[in-house]
Protein backbone atom coordinates (compact mmCIF):
# COMPACT_ATOMS: atom_id res chain seq x y z
CA UNK A 1 0.00 0.00 0.00
CA UNK A 2 1.29 3.49 -0.83
CA UNK A 3 2.19 5.80 2.03
CA UNK A 4 -0.24 8.66 1.35
CA UNK A 5 1.31 10.99 3.96
CA UNK A 6 4.77 10.48 2.41
CA UNK A 7 3.38 11.05 -1.09
CA UNK A 8 1.66 14.27 -0.07
CA UNK A 9 4.73 15.52 1.78
CA UNK A 10 7.00 15.08 -1.25
CA UNK A 11 4.42 16.44 -3.70
CA UNK A 12 4.00 19.47 -1.44
CA UNK A 13 7.76 20.10 -1.63
CA UNK A 14 7.62 19.96 -5.43
CA UNK A 15 4.57 22.25 -5.56
CA UNK A 16 6.12 24.83 -3.21
CA UNK A 17 9.34 24.72 -5.28
CA UNK A 18 7.67 25.46 -8.65
CA UNK A 19 5.34 28.07 -7.15
CA UNK A 20 8.32 29.95 -5.70
CA UNK A 21 9.98 30.03 -9.13
CA UNK A 22 6.77 30.89 -11.00
CA UNK A 23 6.01 33.72 -8.56
CA UNK A 24 9.55 35.15 -8.93
CA UNK A 25 10.46 34.36 -5.33
CA UNK A 26 13.90 33.21 -6.44
CA UNK A 27 15.44 34.13 -3.08
CA UNK A 28 13.38 31.25 -1.61
CA UNK A 29 14.81 28.74 -4.12
CA UNK A 30 18.02 27.80 -2.21
CA UNK A 31 15.97 27.01 0.91
CA UNK A 32 14.41 24.00 -0.83
CA UNK A 33 17.83 22.30 -0.69
CA UNK A 34 19.93 20.95 2.16
CA UNK A 35 23.14 22.91 2.82
CA UNK A 36 25.20 20.67 0.52
CA UNK A 37 22.34 20.10 -1.93
CA UNK A 38 23.08 19.46 -5.59
CA UNK A 39 21.18 21.00 -8.51
CA UNK A 40 22.02 19.85 -12.03
CA UNK A 41 20.45 20.43 -15.42
CA UNK A 42 21.36 17.78 -18.00
CA UNK A 43 19.96 16.59 -21.30
CA UNK A 44 18.30 13.18 -21.54
CA UNK A 45 20.75 12.25 -24.28
CA UNK A 46 23.80 13.00 -22.12
CA UNK A 47 22.29 11.22 -19.13
CA UNK A 48 21.55 8.11 -21.20
CA UNK A 49 25.08 8.11 -22.62
CA UNK A 50 26.66 8.59 -19.19
CA UNK A 51 28.17 11.93 -20.16
CA UNK A 52 28.72 13.90 -16.97
CA UNK A 53 28.81 17.48 -18.28
CA UNK A 54 25.74 19.38 -17.04
CA UNK A 55 24.28 22.53 -18.55
CA UNK A 56 24.11 23.99 -15.06
CA UNK A 57 25.56 22.75 -11.78
CA UNK A 58 25.39 23.94 -8.19
CA UNK A 59 26.82 21.84 -5.39
CA UNK A 60 25.65 23.75 -2.35
CA UNK A 61 22.99 26.13 -1.10
CA UNK A 62 25.64 28.88 -1.20
CA UNK A 63 26.13 28.29 -4.94
CA UNK A 64 22.35 28.52 -5.42
CA UNK A 65 22.30 31.83 -3.55
CA UNK A 66 25.11 33.09 -5.78
CA UNK A 67 23.04 32.11 -8.82
CA UNK A 68 20.08 34.12 -7.54
CA UNK A 69 22.31 37.13 -6.73
CA UNK A 70 23.75 36.94 -10.22
CA UNK A 71 20.26 36.82 -11.76
CA UNK A 72 19.16 39.82 -9.74
CA UNK A 73 22.27 41.98 -10.05
CA UNK A 74 24.60 40.94 -12.86
CA UNK A 75 22.95 38.91 -15.60
CA UNK A 76 21.24 40.67 -18.44
CA UNK A 77 18.34 38.77 -19.97
CA UNK A 78 14.97 39.56 -21.44
CA UNK A 79 12.18 39.90 -18.88
CA UNK A 80 10.32 36.61 -18.60
CA UNK A 81 8.56 34.31 -16.21
CA UNK A 82 7.72 30.63 -16.04
CA UNK A 83 4.66 28.56 -15.45
CA UNK A 84 5.38 24.95 -14.43
CA UNK A 85 3.11 21.93 -14.78
CA UNK A 86 4.36 18.89 -12.86
CA UNK A 87 2.97 15.36 -13.22
CA UNK A 88 2.12 12.93 -10.49
CA UNK A 89 5.22 11.89 -8.63
CA UNK A 90 6.55 8.36 -8.23
CA UNK A 91 8.29 7.79 -4.91
CA UNK A 92 10.66 5.03 -3.80
CA UNK A 93 12.10 4.83 -0.31
CA UNK A 94 15.88 4.79 -0.06
CA UNK A 95 15.87 4.40 3.72
CA UNK A 96 13.89 5.69 6.69
CA UNK A 97 14.89 9.33 6.09
CA UNK A 98 15.28 9.59 2.28
CA UNK A 99 13.26 8.93 -0.84
CA UNK A 100 13.79 9.08 -4.58
CA UNK A 101 11.11 10.95 -6.48
CA UNK A 102 10.51 11.09 -10.23
CA UNK A 103 8.09 13.42 -11.96
CA UNK A 104 7.60 14.87 -15.41
CA UNK A 105 7.41 18.60 -16.04
CA UNK A 106 6.69 21.14 -18.70
CA UNK A 107 7.62 24.82 -18.43
CA UNK A 108 5.83 27.54 -20.35
CA UNK A 109 7.91 30.70 -20.72
CA UNK A 110 5.98 33.97 -20.80
CA UNK A 111 7.94 36.87 -22.24
CA UNK A 112 7.49 40.51 -21.28
CA UNK A 113 5.69 41.02 -24.61
CA UNK A 114 3.08 38.44 -23.57
CA UNK A 115 4.28 35.78 -26.00
CA UNK A 116 4.09 32.29 -24.47
CA UNK A 117 5.88 29.15 -25.61
CA UNK A 118 6.91 25.75 -24.36
CA UNK A 119 10.37 26.46 -22.98
CA UNK A 120 11.34 23.09 -21.54
CA UNK A 121 10.03 19.62 -20.88
CA UNK A 122 11.56 16.69 -19.11
CA UNK A 123 11.67 15.00 -15.76
CA UNK A 124 12.87 15.70 -12.29
CA UNK A 125 15.01 13.03 -10.62
CA UNK A 126 15.11 13.92 -6.95
CA UNK A 127 16.66 12.62 -3.77
CA UNK A 128 14.71 14.08 -0.87
CA UNK A 129 15.67 14.25 2.80
CA UNK A 130 12.34 13.90 4.61
CA UNK A 131 13.33 15.85 7.73
CA UNK A 132 15.45 18.74 6.48
CA UNK A 133 15.78 22.18 8.07
CA UNK A 134 12.81 22.95 10.29
CA UNK A 135 11.57 19.37 9.91
CA UNK A 136 10.49 20.01 6.30
CA UNK A 137 11.48 17.85 3.32
CA UNK A 138 14.37 19.25 1.27
CA UNK A 139 16.24 18.22 -1.84
CA UNK A 140 19.60 16.55 -1.36
CA UNK A 141 19.81 16.35 -5.11
CA UNK A 142 17.63 17.63 -7.94
CA UNK A 143 18.55 16.53 -11.44
CA UNK A 144 16.56 18.32 -14.13
CA UNK A 145 16.63 16.10 -17.22
CA UNK A 146 15.68 18.01 -20.36
CA UNK A 147 14.01 16.07 -23.17
CA UNK A 148 15.69 18.16 -25.84
CA UNK A 149 19.36 18.83 -26.35
CA UNK A 150 18.44 22.16 -27.97
CA UNK A 151 18.65 24.45 -24.95
CA UNK A 152 17.61 28.07 -25.31
CA UNK A 153 20.37 30.47 -24.36
CA UNK A 154 17.82 32.32 -22.22
CA UNK A 155 17.99 29.57 -19.60
CA UNK A 156 18.45 32.01 -16.76
CA UNK A 157 15.74 31.21 -14.22
CA UNK A 158 15.97 27.84 -12.47
CA UNK A 159 13.81 25.05 -13.76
Amino acid sequence: MPDIELQLSVENLLARYVHAIDEDRLEDWPGFFVEQGIYRIVTAENLARGLPLPIMLAESRAMLRDRVNSLRRANIYEAQRYRHAVSSTLIDRIDSVRVRATSNFIVIRVMHSGESSVFASGRYLDRVLLQGDGGQPQFEERVVVLDSRAVDTLLAIPL
